[in-house]
């Protein structure tokens, strides 16, 4: 594996950054002022919120403090910049009143109790921080840690550094919030107990944190992909984050076949963005959309990267198998003209791969569309019993369009109508 540690160095020219919005349960975004501040303050929350944590932490060597002083210095944001003017540069304005926030909070002997122990290793040129993007990957690899659970450790690290509120996280696995917030806490609970020392792992140690960090990256595109609430269909700032970090990624690790999978599936994915919605604003499935409008030097780049990487390995993993099945729809000319048999067959071998439900209903989905209505309802029935899907509308939802297509109209209504009782962005819902 040829890696360039994330550390110091150039930056990516031309690529958006910005995590998501943290939620008031844990880290509540600023209250909003009047335009011009207002509209300042809440753009630099969803663009520097990460990097200014990420900097922080480098001088309070403990993450939780890291995000108390982060938020303190967006609050004061609120007023000052109302008062006094927006400042030329807000990411270094925040990043100075955190850093001051932080000393003093140091001082006073709150710091370093009873909090997660963030132990960065010092820049060892003596240069101070590298680039935000760099302090952000930084910190993704530092909150993989082996010693807790891979989706504790996934789980972790979207809500504290990508900022994603509990309940978004908790949709990602498929769980209740209240289950997710009792997860966080217990992971919090052994890094203190335990004493997890929290540094920027060696060179040795990134290969066995890759996976893990690529899951983040892939679950916070997800999120971003279809926002949970909210008037937009997708959030365009996590989803640039995601991308961001992927080819971040694929730069720091050009021979590792994951990191492109990954990059070729979301930039594959996000090649739809314009057509999922209509001049109305109402949301069209991937079948209807209009293939004109989408990205084709994103679906070029990504088709590109995934035969680039299929040809070189023989046992593709997880992303690598998922973008070769975006690829499929992608250089479909339209929904008729889909190779429905080999989006099947590289289910078949995802799900060798990667054996979760949701892996399960798209492939059930599929054989709908390769097979006929009744063997895609035979294989989406096959999985009503699985708790993970409880709660899911997407069950629902394709089991109504099979059961439509069937010609049973009545049990498509009743599906229909739990799918929109479970699902929770308004555009989905209406839909």
């Amino acid at each position: 594996m040829t890696t360039r540690r994330p550390t110091g160095g150039g930056s990516v020219p031309g690529l958006a950054a910005g995590p998501a919005t943290p939620d008031t349960a844990g880290t509540p975004g600023p209250a909003t002022p009047a335009a011009p501040a207002g509209e300042a303050v809440a753009a630099a929350w969803r663009r520097d919120w990460a990097s200014v944590v990420a900097a922080v932490a480098r001088v309070t060597r403990d993450l939780d403090a890291a995000q108390d002083a982060a938020q303190e210095a967006f609050g004061s944001a609120v007023t000052h910049w109302a008062e006094h003017g927006v400042p030329d540069n807000p990411a270094a304005w925040l990043t100075t009143t955190a850093r001051r926030k932080a000393l003093d909070a140091l001082r006073r002997g709150r710091a370093l109790r009873d909090r997660l122990p963030l132990l960065v290793v010092p820049d060892p040129a003596g240069t101070g921080p590298g680039p935000p993007e760099d302090d952000r990957l930084r910190l993704v690899f530092t909150c993989c840690h082996p010693a807790l659970a891979p989706a504790a450790r996934v789980a972790l690290t979207l809500r504290l550094v990508c900022g994603l509120p509990t309940a978004d996280v908790a949709a990602l696995f498929l769980v209740p919030e209240a289950t997710m917030a009792a997860r966080l806490t217990r992971a919090k609970r052994r890094i203190r107990a335990t004493g997890i020392p929290y540094r920027v792992p060696s060179d040795a140690e990134l290969g066995s944190r890759l996976p893990a960090v690529l899951a983040v990256v892939s679950l916070l595109n997800t999120a971003g992909h279809t926002a949970r609430h909210g008037p937009l269909l997708v959030d365009t700032t996590a989803v640039a984050e995601a991308l961001r970090l992927a080819r971040l990624l694929a730069l720091l690790m050009p021979d590792e076949p994951e990191v492109h999978g990954l990059l070729a599936l979301l930039l594959l994915s996000d090649a739809h963005r314009d057509a999922r919605v209509d001049a109305d604003g109402e949301l069209v499935l991937l079948a209807d959309q209009d293939r004109t409008r989408w990205d084709r030097a994103a679906i070029a780049e990504g088709t590109a990267l995934t035969r680039r990487f299929l040809a070189r390995t023989g046992r593709p993993g997880r992303y690598l198998l998922q973008a070769a099945i975006a690829a499929v729809h992608a250089e479909a000319p339209g929904a008729d003209a889909t190779d429905w048999p080999r989006v099947v067959t590289l289910y078949d071998a995802l799900l060798r791969v990667d054996p979760s439900p949701v892996t399960a209903l798209a492939r059930a989905i599929a054989v709908g569309a390769a097979h006929g209505p009744w063997a895609g309802l035979a294989a989406v029935d096959a999985l009503a019993g699985d708790p993970a899907l409880a709660g899911y509308h997407r069950l629902p939802a394709a089991r109504a369009t099979l059961l439509e297509r069937a010609g049973r109209t009545g049990e498509a209504r009743a599906a229909y109508r739990r799918a929109a009782a479970l699902a929770t962005h308004d555009l989905e819902r209406r839909h």
